[in-house]
């Protein structure tokens, strides 16, 4: 009996092991869902503004993560999440900047349609 547990044992090292070198996964910049899961979206394009904190920026898709705070117009509670934006709107902003921001959103898709540093 023990020697069956010592071959599958034999065999289940190197496939444990390899996971070892797999390299980490960049952060993703998508919306926090479970966070939105309770809130009335409406099929209106609304436009809000808010401010908060930069905490991601994907230039080549054309995304930004943004550490926000409560969001009147919405009635949306602070909460992370990504936005769609236009690249030139985020070359002039950094992770970890400060920022105030207006958004068009439809239905679940928010779009950063202006932005400033603080």
């Amino acid at each position: 009996m023990k020697k069956p547990v010592l071959i599958a044992t034999l065999f289940a090292m190197p496939l444990m092991l390899s996971a070892c070198d797999k390299p980490a996964e960049p952060p993703k910049v998508e919306a926090q869902a479970d966070a939105m899961g309770g809130m009335a979206m409406s099929t209106e394009a609304k436009v809000a503004k808010g401010s908060g904190t930069v905490t991601a920026i994907d230039m080549a898709a054309g995304k930004i993560t943004l550490d926000h705070g409560p969001i009147a117009e919405l009635e949306w509670p602070a909460m992370k999440m990504g936005f769609a934006a236009k690249p030139e709107l985020l070359t002039g902003v950094a992770v970890g900047d400060k920022v105030d921001f207006t958004m068009s959103l439809k239905g679940t898709t928010g779009t950063v349609t202006a932005l400033t540093r603080k």
